[in-house]
Formats: C-alpha cells, structure tokens, sequence
C-alpha cells in the first residue's frame, strides 16, 4: 500500500511538473512575410517571452521589432503597426536597404 502511494504521488508530481514546463516555455508566433516587388513570401518566427527572431535576439517594443540576422549580417526593423519590414545589408560600399511587408495579426 505505502509503494503504491508512492507511486501514485510521483506520477502526480510528474505531471504537475511537466504542466508547469508547458506554460513556462513560450510560444513562437509564426508570421509571413512578402517582398512586394517579386511576391516572394517567407514566414519569420516571432517569440515575444524569449525576444527573439528566429532565434536571433530582437529588441521589442510596442513600436517596432529590430533584430539581426546571425546568418546573413542583416538588420531587421519591423514596424509593429504598419508590417513595413526594413531590411539594411550593410556594405563596404554603403549597403542597400529592401522593404518588405508583413502581415502581423490584428
């Protein structure tokens, strides 16, 4: 009786901690996002708990979203209001900057 309380006890706080481990870990927002000029889509992943970007860390304010890309170098300033993404490829020569859009959920 006393191995089966004790049993049954560590199955509970099994799934007591395992239920405390889903609501701690946090939930990425999957958003798209198109380059009006070719109609290109790709969708970022946005983890607002974390501050990340594709795992990249961003910098969010009720503003905007700013993170850079580990990959690629690239500067990343999303416009939370409008979806206006501004993408800076710095250079030697100056860099380029591309605008795309994203649909954020309303």
């Amino acid at each position: 009786m006393f191995q089966q309380t004790l049993v049954i006890l560590a199955g509970t706080a099994a799934l007591a901690l395992a239920g405390f481990a889903s609501i701690a870990q946090s939930e990425e927002i999957a958003v798209t996002c198109t380059n009006p000029s070719s109609g290109a889509s790709w969708q970022i992943a946005i983890d607002y708990d974390r501050k990340t970007v594709d795992s990249n860390p961003a910098r969010i304010s009720d503003a905007e979203i700013s993170w850079r890309d580990a990959k690629d170098g690239w500067n990343y300033t999303l416009d939370r209001k409008s979806g206006k993404l501004t993408v800076v490829l710095a250079s030697a020569t100056g860099g380029n900057f591309l605008y795309d859009r994203c649909r954020l959920a309303d």
